[in-house]
């Protein structure tokens, strides 16, 4: 048994997975672990030390990132033959990604290379309903293969859908289960929305700066994405008024709550005045509410504040259930849910009913309310924590958000009063093994901005703030030298 004195409730401290990590790779380096050496499997480790079989797969996953473990099918992990000079133990080569738009959108997902993922989207496996998840993975292999061997329905499993229509009820928004049309995650609603309403050289409204892959999935269907600045309070309505008058948009898409990448909410007063704007000029809403639920009780909602008339209305289950568990969800008129649902049909059939009745499993299973009662409350302490810490590193913050996942900061303009490029310090980041997501990649005009969207549950790891606190002591030289 390998004896790794975890802690546990450490605020400020490592996470469990950052403490199985350094207590291995300490083994390796000291050559208590020596080559080819077999290690406890994930499910046995996590079991010997209770800890979630997640936390146990992600610290293996960084272990042979690094170099110290290899993984073998079938055969677990063992301890990796590293080649080191005069015998001393040395962290192994590792080749740089390129920062681009492609390693942005979709080769990060798969590179585990880089150890510290501060612009991460998702959150840590060990932050996930694990409880939930093996009792909804039991019972579904309860389902006789008979249910699930067809493709399933246009709008998804009826159950689900079901359920949703109650869960959005409890909003004030009254809505049918013919009325919600299930996708693959909240991205894939988004795309069936441009797909179905929306035509190649329409102009449309952003947030400035707003979800980066509604930015690529409005370049890909050839529309011209015209950015309102987002602002603390929600969106600048003056500047959305102007932009409405001269550049007659056919809609505008709205991040409601705790905003990625912002973590900022609409006040009431800000969401009204939006939709009054969208009814006087005939608007389109495209409201994706993903955060909701990690959000305070009583925040503003455009869908049940319109009663889905000018509002189509976008959600989904991987911030609060597991990001691999691809189902989203629209909610509109009856017109709408049925053109969604042909269009859906038309560029990928029918959405995984395996999956939902996945999802429709954690929901209903007793569980889901105390997880997600509990990961709002986590997420706000760890917003307190990683503002202190920014803080105290040199950083300004746009905002303190109340919860959910991002916050939007700089490094402090030095004594030259120049701002850092975001784009130079997340280049050079990179080479120190931190993934950094610069403001840039959330602008409608890709410009380049000092300000970066920090995860807060994935942004605790020391060389983070070492590596801020070196680049302050360089100035801004330092980073350009990158």
């Amino acid at each position: 048994m390998l004896n790794l004195n975890l802690v546990r409730s450490r605020r400020g401290g490592e996470t469990l997975t950052e403490q199985i990590v350094a207590a291995i790779a300490a083994m390796v380096d000291q050559r208590a672990l020596r080559a080819g050496t077999a290690l406890p499997s994930v499910r046995r480790l996590a079991q010997q030390h209770n800890v979630s079989t997640f936390t146990v797969a992600e610290a293996y996953g960084r272990l042979t990132a690094l170099g110290y473990l290899a993984a073998r099918p079938g055969s677990g992990y063992t301890v990796a033959h590293r080649h080191t000079p005069s015998g001393h133990a040395r962290a192994p080569h590792w080749e740089v990604p390129g920062l681009n738009a492609a390693w942005l959108l979709s080769d990060v997902f798969a590179d585990h290379s880089v150890p510290i993922k501060a612009g991460a989207g998702w959150l840590p496996g060990d932050w996930l309903n694990e409880e939930g998840l093996h009792q909804a993975m039991r019972s579904a292999s309860r389902v006789p293969a008979a249910q699930v061997s067809g493709y399933g329905h246009p709008y998804g499993f009826g159950a689900l859908r079901e359920h949703i229509a109650t869960h959005l009820s409890q909003y004030g928004m009254p809505v049918q289960s013919q009325q919600v049309v299930l996708t693959q995650g909240a991205t894939q609603a988004l795309d069936l929305v441009v797909r179905t309403l929306l035509r190649p050289g329409d102009t449309v409204l952003v947030e400035a700066p707003c979800y980066c892959n509604l930015l690529q999935i409005l370049r890909l269907a050839g529309l011209r994405a015209i950015g309102v600045p987002r602002t603390a309070a929600g969106l600048d309505t003056d500047a959305l008024e102007d932009a409405i008058r001269h550049h007659s948009p056919r809609a505008l898409f709205v991040n409601t709550v705790l905003q990625n990448p912002t973590g900022a909410s609409l006040t009431s007063m800000n969401a009204f005045r939006v939709l009054q704007l969208a009814e006087q000029h005939r608007l389109l809403v495209v409201e994706d509410d993903i955060y909701r639920e990690l959000a305070p009780a009583g925040s503003p909602m455009l869908a049940a504040m319109d009663g889905l008339s000018q509002v189509v209305y976008v959600n989904g289950f991987s911030k609060t259930i597991a990001p691999s568990l691809r189902v989203g969800y629209l909610a509109a008129s009856p017109d709408l849910a049925k053109a969604f649902a042909r269009t859906k049909m038309a560029v990928g059939l029918t959405s995984s009913e395996v999956t939902e009745r996945l999802v429709y499993s954690v929901l209903t299973s007793g569980h889901y309310g105390r997880h997600v009662a509990a990961l709002a409350e986590r997420l706000r302490a760890q917003q307190d924590h990683v503002s202190e810490k920014m803080e105290a590193h040199g950083l300004e913050i746009m905002l303190r958000p109340d919860g959910g996942m991002f916050t939007w900061a700089r490094l402090a303009p030095g004594h030259d009063g120049v701002a850092v490029s975001g784009n130079h310090l997340a280049t050079l980041a990179l080479e120190h093994g931190i993934w950094l997501a610069p403001g840039a990649y959330f602008d409608p005009a890709e410009a380049d901005s000092p300000w970066i969207r920090f995860n807060v549950a994935t942004s605790d790891a020391p060389e983070l703030w070492a590596f801020f606190d070196a680049v302050r002591s360089g100035g801004t030289a330092m980073v350009r030298a990158a």
